[in-house]
């Protein structure tokens, strides 16, 4: 049976999940781990989780980087893909447009703005890419979640969330329709 330690810890919600946060064990007197609580509520008041926000600190990351994720979930989910041509496509268009905005960055650090720079040289240019882009960018972050290497809201959501920030694609690209053929 192990010896149970005194400590203190601050307890706080953040995006309505219960967090714990260590302060110190017994080698840290009260007024130290008030200031510690401080400095995390602060944090806290900001919008940031300081949990995260120490764990950056520290430069330790339990998460892995957005190419790892989406090399794993391609792995995963390409026998469901028909054809050798669209795992094709699955790749190249990381390879090509994600991975030199996001390839290299910790899954739990990709925000909005990381997402929006790899989305808006392509939006007007080549919706149909794009849209298909930010399509697997979300699977990618809604897998890292589910493993719990990320957590709040995905920024690639289209919904409620970058609809809001891009223009529809019916908007971008003009529908052409094919010329009337004669019925008889």
């Amino acid at each position: 049976m192990s010896e149970r330690r005194r400590g203190w810890v601050l307890r706080y919600r953040f995006q309505g999940r219960d967090r714990e946060m260590g302060l110190g064990g017994e080698d840290v007197g009260l007024k130290e781990a008030r200031e510690s609580a401080a400095r995390a509520r602060r944090l806290i008041r900001e919008g940031l989780d300081a949990i995260e926000e120490r764990r950056k600190g520290r430069g330790k990351s339990n998460a892995p980087t957005f190419r790892k994720c989406a090399e794993k979930y391609i792995t995963a989910h390409k026998a469901k893909w028909g054809s050798a041509k669209h795992r094709a496509q699955w790749s190249s268009t990381l390879e090509t447009y994600a991975y030199p905005v996001l390839g290299e960055k910790s899954v739990d650090v990709v925000d909005v703005a990381d997402v929006l720079k790899v989305l808006t040289p392509l939006w007007t240019r080549r919706p149909e890419t794009a849209s298909r882009l930010r399509g697997r960018i979300e699977l990618v972050l809604d897998a890292a979640h589910a493993e719990n290497k990320r957590h709040g809201a995905n920024p690639a959501r289209w919904l409620r969330h970058l609809e809001y920030l891009l223009p529809k694609l019916s908007e971008v690209r003009k529908v052409r329709h094919h010329a009337a053929l004669p019925w008889r």
